[in-house]
């Protein structure tokens, strides 16, 4: 008679992998509903609903048939854009590790060893800026994986360059590396640990002992990549 006045405790969510990505699972019961269904929850809990009729061990294959629709999903939300601040003549950014300052000289935006062309003298130079890194990540960034994967033996069937939101990287079950553009910002030993990174989750796809075992023999000095990455994370975004 109470039921009504007070919410429903939900169980302790289990771990799914998804990707590279350790993914808590919620699953609960609900004896009216006639399917099973997915849904991943804004705090990135996927939650299943098992139908009256249904089990666990049901609800656990129906996940691990859909698991290629989770890691769409969570990509989605990396790719949502943020509001970033503009970019003007003057302003500093890093490029391939280095603080260089943006100048506009006879209709040319510079920066660094870089020029691209400015004949409308926007008022905020980040868009165009950004399309440049990003094409100029499109050719280095590719090229890279492929070279450090022939060097360590490692089998890649694909790379992608994306605007991931919140990650610097990620690798599938199926053997797609998808990084950041913003790397092509980053000093070339961090551009080198994050794409070691994913390939050792070619090997080991978790977070386990083992993985980071794995990172470890393709990259002795991670710590310092990721001490680099922590420190200067905000001036990429």
């Amino acid at each position: 008679m109470f039921a009504r006045f007070f919410k429903p405790i939900e169980p302790q969510p289990d771990q799914l992998q998804v990707g590279s990505r350790s993914v808590p699972l919620l699953f609960v019961h609900q004896p009216r509903a006639r399917r099973y269904l997915l849904r991943l929850r804004q705090d990135g809990i996927a939650r299943v609903t098992i139908p009256g009729s249904g089990s666990i061990s049901a609800a656990r294959d129906f996940v691990n048939r859909n698991i290629d629709w989770l890691e769409q999903q969570f990509q989605r939300l990396a790719d949502q854009p943020n509001t970033p601040l503009a970019w003007n003549n003057g302003t500093k950014i890093y490029f391939r590790g280095e603080l260089v300052e943006i100048e506009v000289v006879d209709a040319q935006i510079r920066f660094g060893s870089e020029r691209i062309k400015d004949s409308e003298a926007a008022a905020d130079l980040r868009p165009a800026i950004q399309q440049h890194l990003r094409q100029l990540a499109t050719q280095v960034l590719p090229a890279r994986v492929m070279d450090l994967a022939a060097e360590h033996g490692v089998e890649v069937t694909r790379v992608s360059v994306r605007n991931q939101k919140t990650r610097w990287g990620s690798c599938s079950r199926r053997g797609t590396i998808s990084l950041n553009w913003r790397l092509i910002q980053a000093p070339d030993f961090v551009r080198d640990y994050i794409i070691l990174h994913e390939l050792s989750h070619r090997r080991q796809m978790n977070h386990s002992d083992l993985f980071w075992r794995e990172v470890e023999r393709l990259c002795p000095d991670y710590p310092v990549a990721e001490r680099w990455l922590k420190q200067h994370a905000k001036r990429l975004r």
